[in-house]
């Protein structure tokens, strides 16, 4: 295998996105369907994890992951071991109604695999490094951000989903 081949393998593996968006789609092209998630409050078939954030989602939670320091180590041609630190601030209502804010630092565990082409998700396991219970703001979106405009939205209506449509606002 070439070394061009390897950074387009490595891009590939990098390119995943969709929680913060609430984008159902883009999330579940993350994963394989027969993947485990490891997940926090949800272990087993990554089904149970989307169906967890699913319901968050609909409450209106607000979440902004950070992912970086991404080390991945080939396993073979089709396989990867992904070690990913993340940071995530996390505000909302949990299933019994009371807002909840929380900072979180860890890594996902990640086994990737090739498949017809396609690099997604195995295996994941979340590791916990950092947890912060915070106060949340008592006010509304607009007096939280008050001029910093626009506000990060859910799909399909964040900024980013008309990027080269001359139109951000």
């Amino acid at each position: 295998m070439t070394d061009t081949m390897r950074l387009e393998d490595r891009e590939a593996i990098r390119d995943c996105r969709g929680i913060d968006r609430a984008d159902e789609a883009a999330l579940r092209s993350g994963y394989w369907p027969d993947a485990t998630d490891q997940h926090g409050a949800t272990s087993g078939p990554v089904e149970g994890f989307f169906e967890r954030v699913r319901g968050a989602w609909a409450r209106g939670a607000r979440n902004v992951h950070q992912v970086s320091n991404v080390l991945i180590t080939f396993q073979g041609a089709d396989r990867a071991a992904v070690e990913s630190y993340f940071n995530a601030f996390q505000r909302g209502p949990g299933p019994d109604g009371v807002d909840r804010q929380v900072h979180l630092a860890g890594r996902y565990c990640d086994l990737f695999e090739r498949r017809a082409g396609e690099w997604r998700v195995a295996r994941r396991v979340v590791v916990y490094d950092w947890v912060d219970h915070q106060q949340p703001f008592a006010g509304d979106e607009a007096g939280r951000f008050g001029a910093r405009q626009p506000i990060g939205g859910v799909f399909p209506d964040d900024p980013v989903y008309r990027i080269g449509e001359g139109e951000t606002d």
